[in-house]
């Protein structure tokens, strides 16, 4: 399907472009057939993609799908234990890269097996007892590894229809929209731009900008601003796929004075808990947000808010290829369009259900709410149940962001625990923050007493996922101490 989308696109129309190399819809099926060939003929059976965003990595995720070989892309944020776990748990044999120097640390024992004449990327082999490598269920196109929570996620493997399903009804969420030119500013490795910013867009004849990470800045230690609104500015794209820290840092620009592109007609945002006030922001300054839902398991998204069917504070409805629903302990399920199981585990139906592990309601008109997850909720001293993203989600947005952890297990009240530096966010804002949260929350969530973490919580450090969730239990584990403080007294029995 998408290869046949691909032939029937104009032919002068740019497909993919990177600041370096611009590929039109015309020649791409072509050049996609002839990296099929050199894949095949290096004779490995699962290929792993470790490059930066760019045309190499488009054209070899392209031909590994339309080919259907195994691919595994490897997020550049993983670190050289996450890659090596992930290499080894997916039994890869070939990895196609576009760092050397990286290469060289990670894949020692591995040898060179020449670069591709079409893509550019550089093949590296090694020999594996296929015996001993973890069967994937039939089918499997796809093992796509999230930073998650611990630093060994499993591998979740997804077929190629799955993959495709999602990307048509992403395609025709928006198809009312004459979307053109869609940037994608994460990393492709990430599957929700995979999907939704490389697949949907090709399906509907648009182009995909893909510029490295050099030229937007665009970087989970540390966003470079400045070239992230430069890249912004200069591209003008109509469409974007945001986490709710970039676009925080949008918004915080357009409202300093930065204009955002007039040609922005959609921009997604997801992957974390986005506040109801950001959502209303982005909405002053002329940012077209739309909040969706996703999960790797579900092969990304699964709800989303559309130009024509949109509410505020929800994730949007269902697309059609699944079906939702929020059982009678509010778990919210998914079923139609799934992960064939997990690599290494017994396979599992596709159809059948996902429970999610997320918490939500669906309004009287199918919108869905999302409060946390069950992993995450805590339950008071007094027996009131609190998802901890929601009191995070109000304190931090008062934060420009920055990371709030909230706890209160078996305790009276709730108290939070701040990841910034007094810099970044001075005490007073801190005090400010918190009062104006707790002034619209109820009173068994609201915070009582709050201190700030030894040091930031950061990625490079472990207390941050990739995509800026943060390592609960890892948190808990280093500063418990430090939480256990907050509660100087107890209630009188």
């Amino acid at each position: 399907m998408l290869l046949d989308a691909m032939r029937s696109a104009p032919a002068r129309a740019v497909a993919l472009v990177d600041g370096r190399r611009t590929i039109f819809h015309g020649a791409l099926p072509s050049l996609i057939e002839h990296e099929i060939e050199w894949l095949r003929q290096g004779g490995a059976e699962r290929h792993a993609v470790l490059a930066d965003n760019g045309v190499p990595w488009a054209l070899a995720d392209l031909a590994l799908h339309v080919g259907e070989l195994l691919s595994v892309p490897l997020p550049g944020s993983f670190t050289s234990a996450q890659v090596a776990h992930a290499l080894d748990d997916a039994g890869v044999d070939a990895v196609l890269t576009d760092d050397c120097t990286r290469s060289q640390e990670l894949l020692q024992g591995w040898r060179p097996d020449g670069t591709s004449p079409v893509s550019g990327l550089r093949r590296f082999r090694r020999q594996l007892d296929l015996a001993s490598r973890a069967a994937a269920p039939p089918g499997t196109r796809k093992i796509t590894y999230t930073s998650g929570s611990t630093s060994n996620p499993k591998g979740v493997c997804l077929s190629g229809p799955a993959l495709e399903a999602i990307a048509t009804s992403v395609a025709d969420a928006t198809r009312e929209l004459p979307i053109e030119r869609h940037l994608c500013i994460l990393p492709l490795a990430t599957l929700l731009e995979n999907v939704a910013g490389l697949y949907a867009p090709l399906l509907r004849g648009a182009t995909c900008v893909v510029p490295p990470s050099s030229v937007t800045g665009m970087s989970y230690g540390g966003l470079d601003a400045v070239r992230l609104l430069g890249t912004l500015t200069r591209e003008q794209p109509n469409s974007l796929i945001l986490v709710p820290e970039l676009l925080q840092g949008m918004v915080v620009a357009a409202e300093r004075g930065w204009q955002p592109p007039a040609s922005l007609q959609f921009v997604a945002v997801g992957g974390a808990k986005v506040s109801s006030e950001l959502l209303a922001r982005a909405d002053a300054a002329g940012i077209p947000v739309h909040e969706g839902y996703g999960l790797s398991e579900c092969a990304s998204v699964v709800c989303l808010n559309t130009p024509a069917s949109r509410r505020a504070g929800t994730v949007g409805r269902p697309l059609p290829h699944v079906r939702v629903r929020v059982d009678a302990a509010g778990q919210v399920h998914v079923a139609g369009n799934t992960m064939l199981g997990y690599l290494g585990d017994p396979p599992r139906a596709p159809l059948d259900e996902v429970a999610t592990g997320d918490l939500g309601v669906f309004d009287a008109d199918g919108y869905l709410q999302l409060h946390g997850r069950i992993g995450n909720r805590f339950i008071t001293s007094f027996g009131r149940n609190v998802s901890p993203e929601w009191v995070e989600c109000e304190i931090s947005q008062r934060l420009v962001g920055r990371p709030v952890l909230v706890y209160g297990e078996s305790r009276p009240y709730a108290v939070a625990l701040v990841g910034a530096s007094a810099i970044e966010a001075p005490d007073a804002a801190v005090e400010a923050a918190i009062d104006a949260a707790n002034a619209i929350l109820p009173n068994y969530a609201q915070v009582c007493y709050w201190a700030r973490a030894p040091v930031p919580f950061t990625f490079a450090d472990g207390t941050l996922t990739a995509n800026g969730r943060l390592r609960r239990q890892e948190i808990h584990t280093r500063l418990g101490a430090l939480l256990d403080g907050l509660y100087p007294t107890e209630l009188a029995s």
